[in-house]
């Protein structure tokens, strides 16, 4: 399935799933504003991520730029995603972790008691949710950006989806300012940060970062070592055949197909448009049946 069919496929469902809340812009791209907003009792609510009533639909919006602490480890997943912010935060503890989420959670339930103001370009934040959410800036009562609050507070940590600003303010600027209040709130030990190990946290982090680089190598691994289904013949395949794969197109398939008799896979390299490079990488779908053994991927 192509890029583009799969954005396509996306797009419509996101907006299937808008419009069946009854919430939809005119124009997806652009921050749409909605005052007035209140926020929803739910038990599924936290920190960067709850359940609201805008335009009189309910509608869950997921924070842009921080993440809170997860509030519980229902899933797999959540329990990952809980021992990476163990690690980020320097805590003993998953317990703690949990701890700290809810207090997050508390916190922002505090400050949108009163109505508050929310701007969302829809874009789909599905993530870990099942239930949908869309990405979204939230303004305080008292005209303050939210996520900056959780992480002035030390209740969240600078990290996730980011774009421009209601008023404009570039992605990077915000991400450097988030990270600028992050760095005060660990020097004030405020909010998680109270309970931080200093001396642990450098070697937690590092400990997560080499877990992340090892299960990245593992996939890439993988993914070099699969072989397709069903290896074709140099000598019989078709050329829609020799177009499936990945780097073939109309005019090489025609040579290849040109090129036959093949004694060997190596044989290809007489085809013009291929050299060595290309050879290493579309060579472990081929085989010449009847002339030696299936040849193996050269990394």
């Amino acid at each position: 399935m192509s890029r583009f069919i799969k954005f396509v496929i996306t797009f419509l469902f996101a907006t299937a799933l808008l419009m069946f809340s009854g919430i939809f812009p005119l124009f997806a791209a652009d921050l749409q504003m909605f005052s007035n907003i209140q926020l929803v009792d739910n038990p599924e609510n936290d920190g960067d991520s709850f359940l609201v009533v805008a335009a009189g639909k309910q509608l869950r919006v997921r924070l842009y730029f921080v993440d809170c602490p997860e509030t519980s480890t229902g899933s797999k997943s959540d329990a990952r995603r809980v021992r990476e912010q163990t690690r980020y935060f320097g805590l003993c503890n998953a317990a703690r972790t949990i701890h700290f989420g809810n207090e997050a959670k508390t916190f922002v339930q505090r400050i949108l008691a009163k109505s508050f103001t929310l701007h969302t370009a829809f874009a789909s934040a599905l993530g870990r949710s099942s239930k949908g959410r869309v990405y979204g800036f939230i303004t305080t009562a008292d005209g303050n950006d939210l996520a900056s609050l959780l992480v002035k507070n030390g209740w969240a940590r600078t990290h996730g989806v980011g774009r421009k600003t209601p008023d404009g303010i570039p992605r990077n600027q915000i991400f450097e300012r988030l990270h600028d209040l992050e760095i005060s709130a660990m020097l004030k030990r405020a909010g998680i940060w109270s309970e931080s190990d200093p001396d642990r946290i450098v070697e937690l982090r590092d400990k997560q970062r080499r877990e992340e680089r090892e299960l990245q190598e593992l996939q890439t691994q993988v993914k070099k070592a699969q072989l397709p289904r069903s290896l074709l013949d140099l000598n019989t395949a078709t050329e829609k055949e020799l177009q499936s794969i990945k780097g073939i197109g109309p005019v090489l398939a025609a040579r290849i197909i040109a090129g036959r008799p093949y004694k060997s896979v190596d044989d290809l390299l007489k085809v013009k448009g291929i050299g060595r490079k290309k050879l290493e990488k579309i060579r472990l779908y081929f085989i010449v049946k009847g002339k030696g053994q299936i040849h193996k991927i050269i990394n």
